[in-house]
């Protein structure tokens, strides 16, 4: 059986992280199918490799917790949030990584406080990849908002009126 070499409150640091870096797959893996049916394939695309991403931390979390001699016990993932548009998926996601950025400041802090150098090092590179998700999702979201709307198209054939017949 494993030994914990580590400070319980950094062990809970990493199962809260594990947990969110597997409901982000989840979410931005299901993301990609959902804009991929709408036709959005360089969305899909880049949702994808956003889920592939987040798989790598949970990779490197899993990782991180059998050096300091524990088993990852069960994950709860969190439901997948939908939206009807693409601009609304990314809000969504914005909020999911600004939750993942406030777990890992709130680590990064702990480790500093109690002296854990490569606990603290571990979750600063987590910390700084998760806000440069988040900065890449704001230019996105920014991008959208800037693409002008386009009319509606009218129907180019003439509207036909049934005819009575006499």
């Amino acid at each position: 059986m494993f030994v914990a070499r580590s400070d319980e409150k950094v062990l809970g640091y990493l199962g809260r992280a594990l947990s969110l870096e597997l409901s982000a797959v989840q979410q931005y893996s299901t993301q990609a199918r959902l804009v991929a049916t709408w036709g959005l394939n360089k969305a899909a695309a880049s949702l994808q490799q956003e889920a592939e991403e987040e798989m790598a931390h949970s990779d490197r979390i899993i990782e991180r917790m059998l050096a300091l001699g524990v088993a990852p016990g069960s994950s709860q993932l969190r439901p997948v949030k939908l939206a009807t548009d693409l601009s609304g998926l990314l809000r969504v996601n914005q909020q999911f990584e600004a939750e993942i950025i406030s777990l890992y400041s709130a680590a990064t802090r702990h480790c500093s406080t109690v002296g854990d150098h490569d606990n603290r090092v571990f979750f600063e590179t987590l910390l700084q990849e998760e806000q440069q998700h988040l900065e890449q999702l704001d230019n996105w979201l920014q991008k959208l908002q800037q693409i002008p709307e386009k009319p509606q198209q009218r129907n180019p054939q003439p509207v036909r009126r049934n005819r009575r017949m006499r």
